[in-house]
């Protein structure tokens, strides 16, 4: 059943945006941690630190919030879509490449 009201149409939007934005800038905020870990000389540790355990939670968190992402997308765009889930794609390689290249 589709909702015809304009101002839910505009407040799922909304929300869409908000859904494609956060996934990405989860992935950047982990790759600028392994960065700086990189560049502060942390050594990899035996335990898992700090550091570790939000890097985990930022990967972990996005699979619901691109799951949400798809759910609210507008699927008649698909253009937008498909570069929103290609850049998210490539943020998560990155952020999970930093780590690999790091060591820890």
């Amino acid at each position: 059943m589709a909702d015809d009201n304009p101002a839910s149409a505009t407040n799922r939007r909304g929300v869409n945006r908000i859904l494609m934005v956060v996934p990405i800038l989860f992935s950047l905020l982990a790759l600028a941690l392994v960065l700086g870990n990189v560049a502060a000389g942390v050594p990899p540790q035996a335990d898992e630190g700090l550091s570790a355990h939000l890097f985990q939670l930022l990967i972990a968190a996005q699979l619901p919030l691109v799951l949400l992402f798809l759910a609210t997308s507008d699927r008649t765009r698909r253009t937008r879509l498909v570069l929103a889930l290609a850049v998210q794609a490539l943020a998560v390689a990155a952020a999970l490449g930093s780590l690999a290249w790091s060591g820890y």
